[in-house]
C-alpha cells in the first residue's frame, strides 16, 4: 500500500510541544511566535521535516497557521477544516479561529500588547503576508522580529526527520512537449523585455517544469526541492542537494545549466549585485528579498515567469492527460462496480474501499503514486471535507448511507483528481435531492461558454445557484488548477467565491467540484477535471467563446439523481457524458464490468 492509515499526530502534540516552543522563545527574548503552514518553498503538501504546524499543534490539514504567545495560543483554519481541527487539536491549548476572516493579522492586532516582541522565521513567510503581519503588530504597539534559528526547530531538536533527498530524474519530451532549452530561452526573452537580467525561482513545481525534471521530495507530488536562477540569456544555475543528482542529470540539463549546491545559493544571490532581479512575492519567502536587497540588487516584484506557461498546457500535455484520465477512469470504474456489487452485499469500511481502489490503479501498471491520500468518507465522515481514513476513525458503510470517495493518481502523462459519491443501499429522498442540486451546479459549470478575460471567480456562482435557491451552500472553492505530472493543486487559476484576477486561458486544467455537507450525517461531492478549450464562434454569435472539455471519465451514480429536478438540457448532458464514459472506458474493463457500465450509462 502507498497509503497508510496510521496517524502522524495526536491531540497531545499541543500540550507536549507548546511548552518546549515557549522555552525556546524565552531564550531568544520573544513574547510570541508565528507558525505558518508553509515551508521554505511555500509548499502546500510538506516533507515530514518541514511540517512544523503539525508538530506544534497536531493539525495535519494543508492550510493553516498558529500563533503561540506566553500565556495563550491560537490555531487558524479555513472552512474545509472546521471539523478536522476539533478532532486533532487540544482546545485547552489552542483557541480555534478562522484563517480567512481576520486570520492571523487580526489576532496579532488584538491579542498582543504594546512592547511585546513577536518572532517569525523569514524563510517561511512571503513578503506580502509579512507586510500584513507587520501592520497588525504596529497597530498593537508590538514589534515583529525576524529570528534565526527558528525556536520551533530548536524545540523539535533531534526528533525532527531529515530533509528528503529523492533522486531528480529527467522528464522526457514525449510527456513535456517542449524541451528545457526552449522554455528557458522563451522565458529569458520575457525577462529581458521587462528589463530584468535574472529571475530567482524557488517553487518546486516551477523547478520541475522549467528543467523538465521530476523528483520525490514532496509527498504525493513528483517535485524536487531546490532553487534556480534563470538568466535573461536562457542560461541558468540550479541548486540541488548533491545526493539528489542522478548520473544522467548533468547531461540532460546541458551546458547552459550550472549545477550547484544549496550552500552556494547565498553567494550566487550576492553576485546579482547591480542587476534587476525578478522574484515572486507569492512564491518566494521574505529571506530572498532581504538577501538580494543586502547584496545591492534591485528586486522586481512579479509573478514567477514559469507560472502561466506551466498552467497553460501544451497540446502534448493535454493529449497525455487525456490518456491518463482514460486509464484512470477504467480503474475507478472497476472500483465503482465493486462497490455496486460486492460492496452492496457486504458493505466495506473506509480502509477496505481505499485499499481496493489503490489496487485497481496499481493494476494499470502505470501508477507512479497517488496524487493525494484518498478521501473515503462513509456516512458522517463524508461531511468532513478533507477527511482521511485512519485506524482510529475508520467507519464501515451501512445500508441507507452515502460513501464519498475523492482520489487521484500520478502518471507520467498526467495527474488525476476525481470524486464520486455513491449510495450504499437505498438512499433517502433528501440525499437524492441534495445530490441532484450539486449535480445541477456541476453540469452548469461544465457546459458554460465564456469570453476571453473571464476569471474563475466570475463562474463560481454557476456551481452554487441550485443549492443557493434551496438555502444551501458549501465552504470550499469550486475548482483548482491541476498540473501535468506535477501538483494536484496548481495556480494561478481557480474557481471560487474569493476574487481571482487570473483569466482562464486555453490549456488550463481546473477541477469542477461543488458539494454539500450535512454535519453528522453525510457528504456529497461530484468532481471531474476539465480543461479550457480554444475560443470558437457559436452559431449566430458575435464573439468567439472559450469553454471546457471534461477530462475525467467515470459514471455518476444514477440512483442518486432525482430526474424530476433536472431540465431536459441537463438530462441530455448527463446522457452524453455517460456515452463518452462507456465508449472510452468500456473496452478497457472486464466483461462483467462492461455489462454493468452499459446499464449505469444508459440514457436517463
Amino acid at each position: 500500500m502507498r497509503q497508510t492509515f496510521d496517524e502522524s499526530t495526536d491531540r497531545s502534540f499541543g500540550p507536549k510541544h507548546v511548552p518546549l516552543i515557549r522555552k525556546a522563545m524565552a531564550d531568544q527574548g520573544l513574547d510570541g511566535f508565528v507558525i505558518p503552514h508553509e515551508d521554505e518553498h511555500q509548499n502546500e503538501y510538506l516533507p515530514a521535516a518541514n511540517d512544523r504546524l503539525a508538530w506544534a499543534t497536531g493539525f495535519t490539514g494543508s492550510a493553516g497557521a498558529a500563533v503561540i504567545l506566553k500565556d495563550k495560543a491560537a490555531i487558524f483554519v479555513d472552512g474545509r477544516y472546521t471539523l478536522q481541527v476539533r478532532d486533532q487539536v487540544d482546545q485547552g491549548t489552542f483557541e480555534i479561529r478562522d484563517l480567512v476572516e481576520g486570520g492571523v493579522p487580526a489576532y496579532i492586532e488584538t491579542a498582543t500588547a504594546r512592547g511585546q516582541v513577536i518572532g517569525y522565521d523569514p524563510r517561511l513567510h512571503s513578503p506580502d503576508a509579512l507586510d500584513r503581519l507587520k501592520a497588525a503588530a504596529a497597530k498593537a504597539g508590538a514589534q515583529l522580529r525576524p529570528v534565526s534559528p527558528n525556536p520551533l526547530d530548536t524545540a523539535w531538536g533531534q526528533s525532527r526527520p531529515p530533509q528528503p533527498t529523492a533522486p531528480v530524474v529527467p522528464h522526457p519530451l514525449q510527456y513535456s512537449g517542449e524541451d528545457s532549452a526552449s522554455k528557458r530561452h522563451r522565458l529569458g526573452e520575457s525577462l529581458a523585455a521587462r528589463g530584468a537580467q535574472a529571475a530567482v525561482i524557488t517553487a518546486p513545481a516551477s523547478i520541475a517544469w522549467l528543467f523538465n525534471v521530476r523528483g520525490g521530495d514532496v509527498i504525493r507530488s513528483p517535485l524536487p526541492i531546490g532553487q534556480a536562477i534563470l538568466n535573461a540569456d536562457g542560461s541558468a544555475r540550479l541548486f540541488l542537494d548533491p545526493q539528489k543528482v542522478t548520473p544522467d542529470l548533468p547531461a540532460w540539463l546541458g551546458n547552459e545549466v550550472r549545477l550547484e549546491t544549496p550552500g552556494d545559493l547565498p553567494q550566487a544571490l550576492a553576485e546579482l549585485r547591480g542587476q534587476q532581479v525578478l522574484v515572486d512575492p507569492s512564491q518566494s519567502s521574505s529571506w530572498y528579498f532581504e538577501a538580494l536587497g543586502s547584496a545591492g540588487a534591485t528586486v522586481q516584484r512579479g509573478e514567477d515567469p514559469c507560472v502561466m506557461p506551466r498552467a497553460c498546457k501544451n497540446p502534448v500535455e493535454i493529449e497525455g492527460t487525456k490518456r491518463a484520465h482514460a486509464r484512470d477512469g477504467a480503474a475507478l470504474t472497476r472500483f465503482l462496480h465493486w462497490v455496486a456489487t460486492e460492496g452492496q452485499a457486504n458493505p466495506p469500511d473506509e480502509i477496505e474501499a481505499v485499499s481496493k481502489l489503490e489496487a485497481f490503479r496499481e493494476e494499470t501498471g502505470a501508477l507512479k503514486d497517488l496524487s493525494f491520500d484518498t478521501i473515503a468518507g462513509a456516512a458522517s465522515n463524508g461531511a468532513i471535507v478533507h477527511y482521511r481514513p485512519t485506524q482510529r476513525l475508520n467507519k464501515r458503510t451501512e445500508q441507507g448511507s452515502l460513501l464519498l470517495v475523492d482520489s487521484g493518481a500520478q502518471y507520467l502523462d498526467g495527474t488525476t483528481d476525481v470524486t464520486r459519491t455513491v449510495a450504499i443501499g437505498e438512499p433517502s429522498a433528501e440525499m437524492c435531492e441534495r445530490f441532484t442540486l450539486v449535480l445541477k451546479g456541476h453540469l452548469a459549470l461544465a457546459r458554460v461558454r465564456f469570453p476571453a478575460g473571464t476569471t474563475g471567480s466570475a463562474l463560481d456562482a454557476l456551481a452554487r445557484m441550485a443549492l443557493w435557491a434551496h438555502g444551501l451552500d458549501y465552504d470550499h472553492g469550486t475548482g483548482h488548477g491541476v498540473g501535468s505530472y506535477l501538483g494536484v493543486h496548481e495556480g494561478p487559476q481557480r474557481i471560487a467565491k474569493q476574487p481571482n484576477m487570473v483569466a482562464l486561458r486555453p490549456g488550463m486544467i481546473v477541477s469542477n467540484e461543488p458539494g454539500y455537507y450535512k454535519e453528522g450525517a453525510y457528504g456529497i461531492r461530484i468532481e471531474t477535471l476539465q480543461y479550457v478549450t480554444e475560443p470558437a464562434m457559436i452559431d449566430g454569435g458575435e464573439r468567439p467563446m472559450l469553454g471546457f472539455e471534461t477530462l475525467t471519465l467515470a459514471p455518476i451514480d444514477r440512483r442518486l439523481i432525482a430526474t424530476a429536478l433536472m431540465t431536459a438540457e441537463e438530462r441530455a448532458q448527463i446522457d452524453a457524458y455517460h456515452a463518452r464514459v462507456l465508449a472510452a472506458v468500456g473496452p478497457q474493463v472486464p466483461a462483467e464490468v462492461r455489462a454493468w457500465l452499459e446499464a449505469v450509462c444508459a440514457p436517463l
